[in-house]
């Protein structure tokens, strides 16, 4: 009798042990099954533009090379006016606000009444570029952390007003970056300019060395 009690509290003790074992697995099912759930779908990779030697990085790092050509596609393309600037600028913040933090379009919307008011804006057009031999150098980007950056642009304004040059300078802007990966539909670079981190400088020549009042 003895034996058979025995046998029968081993049995009991394994199927115990069975259950317990069948807990455990449900709960990591469970996690895995979340984990799996919540995994983004799509990842922004960012690779830097000569891969000839090969890279290897992390799947969230952003490599300053492609933080400074994000900061000048949108700089450029909110300072260009080919037509009109009081249509054309108003467009753009528009067309472009997914790429600007809050605070910055509210910053861009007041300089753009500003000029309005001052009539800064009607008719004229403006074309922005870089200055030759200012292109993308390590020292243009400035990293504060994984998140910020700090992007120096050294860029040339031209300005006409009914065919008439009215404003032709060379301009350093230094423009605070961030990191938004919030809205991959309308801002696949995951990064949205947060205005100046400084007051852009006035460059009286197109050179590294010279630089003048502030613009």
């Amino acid at each position: 009798m003895s034996r058979y009690r025995h046998a029968l509290s081993a049995r009991d003790a394994h199927i115990l042990t069975l259950r317990g074992i069948l807990v455990v697995l449900v709960i990591a099912c469970g996690a895995l099954w979340w984990g799996w759930k919540t995994a983004p779908q799509d990842l922004t990779i960012h690779n830097p533009p000569d891969l000839r030697s090969g890279s290897t990085r992390a799947w969230w790092e952003v490599p300053p090379s492609s933080v400074y050509a994000f900061s000048w596609y949108v700089w450029q393309q909110l300072n260009r006016w080919p037509k009109n600037g009081e249509t054309d600028y108003r467009r753009n913040l528009y067309a472009y606000q997914h790429f600007l933090t809050p605070s910055c379009q509210i910053e861009l919307n007041r300089q753009y009444e500003r000029r309005r008011e001052r009539n800064e804006l009607t008719n004229r057009v403006r074309g922005i570029y870089e200055i030759p031999g200012r292109g993308y150098r390590p020292e243009s980007v400035e990293i504060l952390s994984r998140d910020s950056w700090v992007v120096t642009l050294d860029l040339a304004i031209d300005e006409r007003y009914a065919g008439t040059p009215v404003r032709d300078v060379y301009i350093r802007y230094p423009l605070r970056v961030v990191r938004a990966d919030v809205d991959p539909a309308n801002n696949p670079w995951g990064l949205k300019i947060d205005c100046f981190d400084g007051v852009p400088q006035r460059l009286e020549v197109p050179t590294p060395s010279r630089e003048g009042d502030d613009a």
